[in-house]
């Protein structure tokens, strides 16, 4: 490959919670494991080059006072999202900064709903929806999504429909692809998806933000792409901060065709102070979405899906009693260890620190809304995903701390060695 996806890098004291923090609270890693950091959704790769390159020659210019975004950024977006997403019209009135995705879901829950009134989330459920909905005071209802006979995540349109008309619900938080379950929706289901939201006159913040991270064999199709009806009632939100490891600059922005959904989000995030554009974010976009950064993402899902291929695999024939859906996007597991732990008598807590004390850094996936649950970040290079699984299986899974090497014995992965 072109670009570098497989050396480990030391983020140790560089700004980085993935490897800075533990999320289970209680434990360490034991004596003799190194950290695999797979929790928080960052990736552990070495961003785009001309990245670097764009933001180093803002850099060169020494003042940082009040600007505007340029012409070449929301050009940029446009070229982007017609050579990814073959959208068409997209015009630079169209397309907002916004400083954070969950900022611009907050201005949409101000702009088009009460305090105290209910809105539609999908079960799980992103952290990140539950703290913005709380904070603004708004009530969650949640529709479960469904695995099929095959194993599939899928929307249940009767008990949407059902939640929205007991709950006189008009505002609807979407996303596409779906977090924490990878679901790639297809175009037919966003349809359906859609004509609820049409039929109960709902407002659909689309959170988009993992758009560009599909793996092979499935495609994004755009929330506002569907129909002319889903178009001018969808608040879209992107970003390149997922895709291209930029969340430390922040920096996203929306996607509203319709005025009047438009000037309300605008004018509720003006009232808050809260979105100024961020000069070098601003900047790294432009460098993120050149051509270079087109072959990378192509290069970056390639190697993703390489990860889940293995991962998937491994899980599903080794750790009995562990239920998984393969993603098809984002770079997340969301594993459903329910019958792993009624077999071996063993809580979630005592599960997910036995992870981590083989320096198997995950995530607590209950409070995405599924009591079993474990969340696992696989933009790692490949080999320390080896290496976590082989971890899991030896020590955790089907194994005991009682197999931990001595005291001493580094426990590397191989790139490491």
């Amino acid at each position: 490959m072109k670009y570098d996806f497989t050396t480990i890098m030391d983020r140790k004291g560089h700004d980085a919670i993935a490897v800075d923090t533990i999320p289970i609270p209680g434990v360490e890693v034991a004596e003799g494991f190194s950290a695999i950091p797979m929790w928080v959704a960052d990736m552990n790769f070495p961003t785009l080059p001309t990245i670097l390159e764009e933001v180093g020659e803002r850099l060169k210019h020494p003042h940082f006072g009040y600007f505007s975004p340029s012409d070449e950024y929301f050009d940029s977006i446009i070229r982007w999202h017609k050579d990814r997403f073959g959208v068409e019209g997209l015009t630079r009135e169209d397309i907002g900064y916004e400083n954070g995705v969950l900022g611009c879901v907050a201005s949409a829950l101000q702009a088009f709903t009460a305090p105290g009134e209910a809105v539609l989330l999908h079960s799980p459920t992103y952290i990140g929806f539950t703290g913005t909905m709380n904070n603004n005071g708004r009530k969650m209802v949640l529709s479960d999504l469904v695995r099929d006979e095959n194993g599939v995540w899928r929307m249940d349109y009767e008990d949407m429909e059902k939640k929205i008309a007991e709950n006189h619900i008009h505002c609807a938080i979407f996303c596409s692809p779906h977090n924490p379950t990878g679901r790639v929706w297809e175009r037919e289901e966003i349809e359906k998806a859609m004509e609820i939201y049409r039929k109960y006159d709902c407002v659909v913040i689309s959170d988009e933000i993992w758009s560009d991270i599909v793996l092979p064999g499935a495609k994004h199709i755009p929330t506002q792409s569907v129909s002319e009806d889903a178009k001018n009632r969808t608040i879209a939100v992107y970003a390149p901060t997922k895709t291209f490891n930029l969340a430390g600059l922040v920096g996203s922005y929306h996607v509203i065709y319709n005025s009047y959904l438009r000037d309300r989000v605008i004018k509720v995030s003006e009232m808050s102070h809260y979105n100024m554009t961020n000069v070098l974010s601003v900047h790294a976009l432009i460098g993120a979405y050149k051509p270079e950064g087109r072959e990378w993402v192509d290069e970056l899902c390639q190697v993703l899906g390489s990860n889940v291929d293995y991962a998937y695999d491994y899980i599903t024939r080794k750790f009995k009693g562990v239920s998984l859906a393969k993603p098809q996007g984002t770079y997340m597991l969301y594993l459903d260890c329910e019958e792993w732990c009624k077999e071996h008598g063993k809580t979630m807590d005592e599960l997910l620190r036995a992870g981590v004390r083989v320096g198997v850094i995950w995530q607590d996936g209950r409070p995405f809304n599924r009591p079993y649950a474990i969340r696992i970040n696989l933009a790692v290079p490949h080999a320390r995903v080896v290496d976590a699984m082989d971890r899991l299986d030896k020590y955790v899974f089907n194994g005991s701390l009682e197999n931990v090497l001595p005291a001493g014995a580094a426990r590397l992965c191989p790139a490491e060695e």
